[in-house]
């Protein structure tokens, strides 16, 4: 691959913004603006990695051409056969860095940064459906902690036998969407259940949705367009399991959105996790209607994040997991459940990375 597309000006643009940024974090007013030089200094970080890449690329380019001279006006064979020899080293340095210096330059998605709410739900299948969500909830929790993120339980509707109903999760940490962005949307298991008695397989599944967090600043919610009722909240069977009215429902009227939380004893805690929830939700809501104003972007993405989707298959019996966005299979499935998801996550990113190159 060349480097087309203008692509040599847009690292040169690259490289001067670079040289503002550096002098811009040296400024003692942005060093104690503590918010603004933290983004600064990410920033600074991801634009060194394009830029040292680039002035490696022009040392190959320079030394290319330094060979290609010396062949063409040198009559020593001994001199010849060291640049011949240079050349022989430095081309495919060249090809690689062609192949990655635009892939680095590919927009990014501006929620790749930010923290998520997960929320899995059984699906199909009674309860072998909240038992795969337990799992699933399980292997989500065990990527986070290979990746060094943090989990916290926001809500959860256990099914009594071990599964969930629904359970709903923030994950905290760096890069966070980027990586999981690709799990919303329906997963499938083929197993025999532990309440099957005659050992027959069974299909059941379980719905996951992945929700970038909206900050406050980003998504202004008016206090007058919320309804907020607060009850007891109550176990498996309907029995109470507080003495107060600690449980939350926030209801946000011009969108028929509705968020429950019960499982702080604090009614001030609950309605913060709601609140949360809520905001990931609308925020979710407003991006998909401007997808859909660009229809043909979402269609090329790996993954429209549709929670109707169904996009991978877990059967044991086989030992298979099954991405069908990618035609992926691997027969790998405990440690996949075991949390050892990039197996799956970086064959999806190398897809969509390709297919967003395709689209340049």
């Amino acid at each position: 691959m060349s480097l087309m597309f203008n692509l040599k000006e847009k690292l040169a643009d690259l490289e001067s913004k670079y040289k503002e940024l550096n002098r811009e974090i040296s400024d003692p007013e942005v060093i104690n603006d503590i918010d603004r030089y933290q983004k600064l200094l990410k920033k600074h970080a991801k634009l060194k990695e394009i830029v040292d890449k680039y002035e490696e690329y022009k040392r190959v380019l320079s030394g290319i051409e330094e060979a290609r001279a010396v062949l063409a006006g040198n009559e020593d064979q001994e001199v010849k056969e060291l640049a011949k020899m240079e050349l022989e080293e430095l081309e495919p340095q060249r090809e690689r860095l062609e192949e990655v210096l635009p892939v680095m330059l590919l927009p990014e998605d501006p929620n790749d940064e930010k923290n998520v709410i997960v929320e899995i739900r059984a699906g199909a299948g009674g309860d072998e459906a909240g038992l795969f969500a337990a799992d699933l909830y399980r292997m989500y929790t065990r990527y986070a902690e290979s990746k060094g993120w943090k989990t916290e339980v926001m809500s959860a509707n256990s099914s009594g036998i071990g599964g969930f109903k629904e359970i709903i999760f923030t994950v905290e940490g760096d890069d966070v969407f980027s990586k999981l962005k690709y799990e919303s949307g329906v997963h499938r298991v083929q197993r025999v259940p532990t309440t099957e008695s005659s050992g027959r397989i069974h299909t059941s599944t379980a719905t996951v949705a992945v929700l970038p967090e909206a900050e406050e600043v980003e998504l202004e919610i008016d206090p007058n367009e919320l309804r907020i009722d607060v009850y007891r909240s109550s176990g498996p069977g309907g029995q109470s399991v507080n003495t107060t009215d600690s449980a939350v429902r926030i209801t946000h009227i011009p969108t028929g959105l509705v968020v429950s939380c019960q499982d702080e004893k604090s009614q001030h805690k609950n309605k913060a996790k709601a609140m949360r929830i809520l905001r990931a939700r609308l925020k979710e809501m407003y991006e998909r209607e401007r997808q859909a104003e660009i229809d043909e972007t979402r269609k090329s993405q790996v993954g429209t994040g549709d929670r109707s989707e169904k996009i991978r298959t877990y059967n044991f019996p086989q030992g298979r997991v099954s991405d069908h966005r990618i035609n992926f299979t691997v027969h790998k499935l405990d440690q996949i459940l075991d949390g050892d998801l990039d197996i799956v996550i970086e064959e999806l990113i190398k897809e969509d990375t390709l297919k967003r190159m395709q689209k340049v």
